[in-house]
């Protein structure tokens, strides 16, 4: 009988545990643009926004103290507030508004542009960052799925979707300019700090607007369905989904946590085909598989260079809503 040594099967173990946190994490931030379609039927946008980030952090901030984290420096702090108001202000108050207009697939999809404009904008900001052929023929590529969505959408539903699919493609593009500001100068704060510190800044003129447009907190009627919403959104969309997410940063190849990129848009559309009966024209299939291809021709290794890879993504580039 074979003797299987100790040190294989700790091999065999972090394997399947790897395996296993990234089918999780695709699977969650795979659903939080359903969760999001669900809640908005209960919740006004920027309030149900301002509800989630608040709960998540809440529990961040606990993490961070509990840690016993380093505070930022002056010069870190105008990174957090900077990257606050475009990430979670901006990119997340236009998911929340945008999404009641378009489908929760079709969201995912447009949210999967985030890296592409991170690869453009590094080109500017970042040294190290320059476009090459590869890079600009897989940009080219994610403009013309763009494209083919929105004359879609102009088609289909009108100013109203053309609308919603703008304001997911403008929070896109400033979720990806966060990401870059981070990756050039926040690379040494401590993640539970970056993103609560994140929170706190960005989700204080969401509540203020909630409150001017909508009513905040105290006009809604809380109901079961809502509380749940908010729920599964900060503790599984947010806290759970990030500790996996650095965990796989920890102890896989960049490469690997860079591709759930490429799956979360797929999980995305089919969480909202099969539990939402949403649809999907083939317009969008093809729009959204050339922004697909596209990226991954841009995340995907050359032959000559496989133990390097293009990382301008950043955590908080990923696009999960």
């Amino acid at each position: 009988m074979p003797i299987i040594s100790p040190q294989r099967l700790t091999v065999s173990r972090r394997t399947l545990l790897t395996i296993a946190a990234w089918i999780a994490l695709c699977s969650i931030w795979g659903s939080t643009f359903a969760a999001i379609k669900i809640g908005l039927t209960f919740l006004p946008p920027f309030t149900f926004a301002s509800a989630r980030f608040i709960v998540a952090f809440l529990a961040l901030a606990s993490i961070a103290w509990f840690q016993r984290s380093r505070l930022p420096t002056r010069t870190e702090l105008q990174v957090i507030i900077k990257t606050g108001l475009l990430q979670f202000t901006v990119n997340y108050g236009l998911v929340f508004w945008g999404e009641r207009y378009i489908s929760s697939g079709l969201t995912a999809i447009l949210q999967a542009t985030i890296p592409l404009f991170g690869f453009l904008i590094a080109h500017y900001k970042l040294h190290n960052e320059r476009l090459s052929i590869k890079r600009i023929a897989g940009l080219l590529l994610g403009l013309a799925g763009v494209v083919a969505i929105f004359s879609d959408q102009i088609q289909l539903g009108g100013s109203d979707m053309l609308i919603g699919s703008f304001a997911i493609l403008l929070g896109a593009f400033c979720a990806a300019y966060s990401s870059v500001l981070v990756k050039a100068n926040a690379q040494s704060i401590d993640s539970p700090v970056l993103i609560s510190g994140q929170i706190a800044v960005g989700v204080i003129p969401l509540i203020g607007y909630s409150f001017i447009a909508e009513g905040g907190f105290f006009s809604v009627h809380w109901t079961w369905n809502a509380v749940t919403a908010v729920g599964y959104l900060a503790i599984i969309g947010t806290v759970v989904a990030f500790t996996i997410f650095y965990w796989l940063i920890k102890h896989t190849p960049v490469t690997s946590s860079q591709l759930t990129s490429l799956v979360i848009p797929v999980a995305a559309v089919l969480v909202g085909v099969i539990f939402l009966g949403e649809t999907v024209s083939q317009k969008v299939i093809v729009g959204g598989v050339s922004i697909l291809v596209g990226l991954s021709i841009i995340l995907w290794p050359s032959a000559s260079n496989r133990g390097v890879v293009d990382s301008n993504l950043q955590p908080a580039s990923i696009q999960e809503a």
